[in-house]
């Protein structure tokens, strides 16, 4: 089967920013990570097998010259130095252990230190998916054809509307084409529309490169998390905005809150960091509850929201994003990033609901114990880590 991965870049900006912070504010953390289905998908016969050796097919990406001029021009953020590690960055399988069950359900887990494992998890999903697609033969029935005419349609009414987009399709695509179809409609709709750029750019650094976008991104909740496992979770948010603003000095300001909940975020959210920072990103629970909240802390610190840029990113349609840009209008900068609602939106086709998380991390290697860690975003569904753990986080938080 050929190689599903084939460009190092191939990636979301967000792997790469947060690779750059562990490097500089936490080089000797180990930690791991544990793949989940939410639906506990049955997975064809052999996919272990077929998955272990595309992992082990990552060993020999490498970026390239191209790749590294275009971050340099576009991702002015990232000091020069971390371009020197990406040269001499090679992918390791041992990093990866894969399995599956007589039933066929899948088990997957990375262990390793964190500079070095954070760059698997986006590549495998887009692996996970894109593979399933192809063991059960629906690879086959997609049409790429159709998928454009979609993509394009779903640009132009977002841009009439008067909403900010992105790609954010990476994880969950149902094929490498599937997205570069999905990116290339919307960035030739826009080019055909008059007015201000509304598609502003992908998650996908390779398909920025390949289209000439902006890469988008900034941290996901595994930077959180970390922190929480090593220092506690009621002031693991705080830290993540002081190793943040300290490794891109106000450059990308848009901060994911919403890993253990509003309420302890909002108590973290000084006026300092809420000057700083750009704006926040809702990615869980109800998207107008959460803008309200956001709204009034804002205004409770004398900062006019009207300033600042809310990113909803909440498994999104087009409809949803027209809706949402209704109602923040006059309250904020609305911006929506797209998901898998862009990149496997096949019909008779269902896109996966698998999630890598990290669940157990030690400062330096020479800890004889991890210590777990778990999510808990406004989304009760979403919850990650064992039962113990949650429980522990929760009394910690006051929950």
């Amino acid at each position: 089967m050929r190689q599903i991965i084939t460009h190092f870049t191939d990636d979301d900006l967000y792997k790469f920013t947060m690779c750059c912070a562990v490097i500089e504010n936490y080089p000797r953390t180990r930690v791991k990570y544990k793949f989940i289905d939410r639906t506990g998908t049955i997975y064809p016969k052999g996919f272990a097998d077929e998955l272990r050796r595309q992992i082990a097919m990552l060993e020999n990406l490498a970026i390239t010259e191209e790749e590294i001029a275009f971050m340099k021009r576009r991702c002015r953020y990232i000091p020069d130095w971390f371009y020197s590690f990406l040269k001499g960055f090679r992918y390791d399988r041992r990093w990866a252990t894969v399995s599956q069950d007589e039933e066929g359900h899948l088990s997957v887990e990375f262990e390793g230190c964190w500079s070095n494992t954070i760059m698997l998890e986006v590549k495998v999903l887009a692996i996970i998916s894109e593979l399933y697609y192809m063991m059960t033969g629906q690879a086959d029935s997609l049409d790429y054809g159709a998928h454009y005419d979609r993509s394009f349609g779903k640009a132009e009414r977002l841009i009439e509307a008067g909403c900010t987009f992105s790609d954010f399709g990476t994880r969950r695509r149902a094929s490498f084409k599937a997205q570069d179809t999905a990116v290339k409609a919307m960035k030739e709709c826009q080019n055909g529309l008059k007015g201000p750029e509304s598609f502003i750019g992908t998650s996908n650094v390779y398909f920025a490169m390949k289209y000439d976008l902006t890469p988008v991104g900034t941290m996901a909740h595994e930077l959180i998390c970390a922190l929480a496992g090593m220092y506690g979770p009621q002031m693991a948010n705080y830290l993540a905005m002081k190793t943040w603003s300290k490794t891109y000095r106000g450059a990308l300001g848009t901060f994911l809150y919403d890993t253990y909940g509003w309420r302890i975020f909002s108590l973290n959210f000084s006026e300092d960091y809420a000057n700083m920072f750009k704006g926040l990103r809702v990615d869980s629970g109800d998207n107008y509850k959460e803008l309200d909240m956001i709204v009034e802390k804002y205004r409770s610190l004398n900062i006019d929201p009207r300033s600042k840029q809310i990113v909803f990113s909440n498994g999104l349609d087009v409809d949803e994003a027209i809706r949402i840009q209704k109602y923040a209008e006059g309250k904020c900068q609305p911006s929506f990033g797209i998901g898998t609602y862009f990149t496997n939106n096949f019909p008779d086709v269902k896109p996966m609901n698998i999630v890598i998380k990290l669940l157990a991390v030690k400062i330096t290697e020479s800890w004889p114990f991890y210590c777990s860690t778990c999510k808990l975003s406004e989304d009760h569904g979403k919850y990650t880590g064992d039962e113990a753990t949650v429980r522990r986080f929760k009394e910690a938080m006051h929950l």
